[in-house]
C-alpha cells in the first residue's frame, strides 16, 4: 500500500512538474496543461470556430492519446472496446465542456490555477464536488450508460490515428490550419517539450488510473482516498515548481488572475455541471484522452463531444471571459444542467423499467 501511494503521489507530481515547465517554456499563465482549453484551442485549429485568439493545434493532447496507446500495447492493455450509449456520452462531453468554459478551465487546470494562487478556483473546486456529490446520488440507484462490448480492432486505432494526423498537421502547417495571432492560443512551449510532455503524462495516467472526478467520487462513494494522494501530489508539485520556475507570475487573491474571472456563482455552477457530467461518463477529460488511447471509443465519442462544444462555446458566445460570463454561457449553463439531470434521471427509470420486464444487462 505504501508502494501504491508513492506511485499515485509520484504520476500527480509529474502532472505538476511538468504544468509548470511546460508555463516557464511559453505556455500561458495557469495553464500549462489544460485538457479542456487545449481540445478548444485543436477546434480552433481545424476551423471549427473562429475565435482568433484560441486557435493551435496544441501536441499535448497527441501526447496524451499516443502516450497511453504506446503504454497500453506494451502491457497487452489495449481492447478496442465501445457501443456504451455512444450519443448520450456526446451530450454529456459537450455539456462538460460547455461548464469547464465557462469557469475558464477543467478540472485539472483548476488545481493547477489553485497551485498558482488564483483562489477562484477554489470555488470552482466547491462546484466540482458539488456536481460529483449530485453524480454519486445517481450512481447509488444503479445509473449506468450500458456496458462496452468487443469493437473491430480498426475503431480502437481512430483516436491514435486522429492524434498523429494532428501532430502532421501541427508540423506542415497547411494554410486550412489557423494559428493565434495573440491571445492564449499564441502561447504556446516549443512542441518537442509540449509533444514530450503529453507522451510522459499519457504513459504513467494509463498505469495509475488518475482522475480528478474519479479521485472524489471515490472518496464519498466508498471511502477510498487511494487516487485523492495523486491530485494533492498535482497541487504540491505544481505550487512547488511555480515558486521555482514561474515566481514572477505568482499571486495569491481572486483579482487579476490570469484567463480567469470572480463571477463566482458562474465558476461554481460551471464546474457543478462539469462534475455531474464527469460522473456519468466516468471520468474526467484528462481520463476520457487516457481511455481513448487504450482503445475505448466510447472516450472518444466523448472527445468528439467536448470538441462540439468547445466549437459551440465559442461561436455562439458562451465561454467566458476574463471580463465573466455572458447571458449566453449563464443559460447555456442552466440549459446543461437541466439536460444533463435528465439524462441522468431517464437512463434511471429506463433501467428501472427493464428491471421490472425481467430484463438484465440491458444497455440503456
Amino acid at each position: 500500500m505504501k508502494d501504491d501511494k508513492v506511485k499515485i503521489v509520484a504520476s500527480g507530481g509529474l502532472i505538476g512538474v511538468l504544468a509548470a515547465l511546460l508555463v516557464k517554456f511559453g505556455n500561458p499563465v495557469n495553464m500549462g496543461i489544460c485538457v479542456a482549453c487545449f481540445f478548444r484551442d485543436i477546434a480552433g485549429g481545424l476551423g471549427l470556430h473562429r475565435a482568433a485568439v484560441v486557435q493551435y493545434l496544441r501536441p499535448e493532447i497527441p501526447g496524451f492519446i499516443l502516450g497511453s496507446f504506446g503504454m497500453a500495447k506494451a502491457k497487452g492493455e489495449f481492447k478496442s472496446r465501445g457501443g456504451s450509449s455512444p450519443l448520450l456520452r456526446f451530450i454529456l462531453g459537450f455539456f462538460l465542456m460547455v461548464g469547464a468554459l465557462v469557469f475558464l478551465g477543467c478540472p485539472l487546470r483548476m488545481i493547477l490555477r489553485l497551485a498558482n494562487g488564483d483562489l477562484n478556483a477554489l470555488v470552482g473546486l466547491f462546484g466540482y464536488v458539488a456536481g460529483i456529490w449530485i453524480g454519486i446520488q445517481f450512481l447509488k440507484q444503479g445509473f449506468t450508460l450500458g456496458k462496452s462490448t468487443k469493437q473491430a480492432a480498426v475503431s480502437g486505432y481512430t483516436m491514435p490515428f486522429v492524434a498523429i494526423a494532428l501532430l502532421i498537421l501541427l508540423l506542415t502547417a497547411p494554410a486550412f490550419i489557423f494559428f493565434s495571432e495573440s491571445g492564449p492560443g499564441s502561447m504556446a512551449a516549443p512542441v518537442v517539450l509540449a509533444l514530450g510532455a503529453g507522451l510522459a503524462v499519457g504513459a504513467v495516467l494509463q498505469r495509475t488510473r488518475l482522475c480528478t472526478a474519479g479521485g472524489i467520487r471515490d472518496i464519498m462513494l466508498i471511502k477510498d482516498f487511494h487516487y485523492l494522494w495523486g491530485l494533492i501530489g498535482i497541487f504540491i508539485f505544481a505550487l512547488l515548481g511555480n515558486l521555482i520556475f514561474n515566481f514572477e507570475t505568482f499571486k495569491i487573491g481572486f483579482e487579476g488572475q490570469p484567463i480567469a474571472h470572480n463571477d463566482h456563482l458562474w465558476n461554481f455552477l460551471g464546474m457543478a455541471l462539469a462534475g455531474i457530467a464527469a460522473v456519468l461518463l466516468g471520468g474526467c477529460p484528462l481520463r476520457q484522452s487516457i481511455l481513448a488511447g487504450e482503445g475505448d471509443t466510447d472516450a472518444t465519442v466523448t472527445i468528439f463531444g467536448l470538441m462540439a462544444g468547445a466549437a459551440f462555446a465559442h461561436n455562439f458566445g458562451l465561454a467566458a471571459s476574463p471580463q465573466g460570463v455572458g447571458l449566453n454561457g449563464k443559460v447555456a449553463v442552466v440549459i446543461g444542467l437541466v439536460i444533463v439531470l435528465s439524462i441522468g434521471y431517464g437512463v434511471l427509470k429506463a433501467t428501472a423499467e427493464i428491471k421490472a420486464k425481467g430484463g438484465v444487462g440491458a444497455n440503456v
